[in-house]
């Protein structure tokens, strides 16, 4: 399946307004974030500062997406801002659209279910994998290593949402 555009209302970390287009040719890796999800702290932040530090940027980009569905009013852009700052967030983050409903726009064109959401574009922009929750290294390595390779990658397991929003150390609902 092709990639829906992000649906973006501002960007930090680039002066550029990227689209997944400019990528063509190389792997994407969208990390969906909440700066108050204790499971995107924990696990999924650091695992795309990990993939930016081992992977050369001619093959894969990563992008933050910040995806809010609770606690509006504390995360605002100028928290958000401070939050990279502290946290030594250097790629590029996008501010997800708010939506009609609970959901932002690309969370909800990605069938996101929480965060941390984890979507492995192939070099011609096609959904190869997306998770959500922990995502193991060893197996995110795998998958990007074929993808840069040329090959296949297997679809990621999506877990399913619980019945209302709740944030543990693994990651939050919607």
């Amino acid at each position: 399946m092709q990639a829906p555009e992000l649906q973006v209302s501002q960007w930090f970390n680039t002066d550029e307004t990227p689209k997944l287009s400019d990528f063509q040719g190389r792997v994407v890796l969208i990390e969906a974030f909440q700066m108050l999800c204790p499971g995107c702290v924990i696990h999924g932040i650091p695992l795309a500062q990990a993939v930016q530090q081992q992977f050369p940027s001619d093959q894969v980009v990563v992008i933050g997406l910040h995806t809010v569905f609770e606690h509006h009013e504390a995360m605002n852009p100028v928290s958000l801002k401070a939050f990279l700052h502290e946290y030594r967030i250097n790629f590029p983050v996008a501010v997800d659209k708010q939506g009609a409903g609970p959901l932002p726009k690309t969370m909800a064109a990605y069938g996101m279910h929480g965060t941390p959401s984890l979507v492995l574009l192939d070099q011609s922009g096609r959904i190869a994998a997306h998770h959500f929750g922990q995502v193991s290294k060893l197996q995110l390595g795998a998958e990007i290593g074929r993808l840069v390779a040329g090959e296949p990658a297997g679809r990621g397991a999506v877990q399913q949402p619980g019945k209302s929003s709740r944030c543990g150390s693994d990651g939050c609902t919607v």
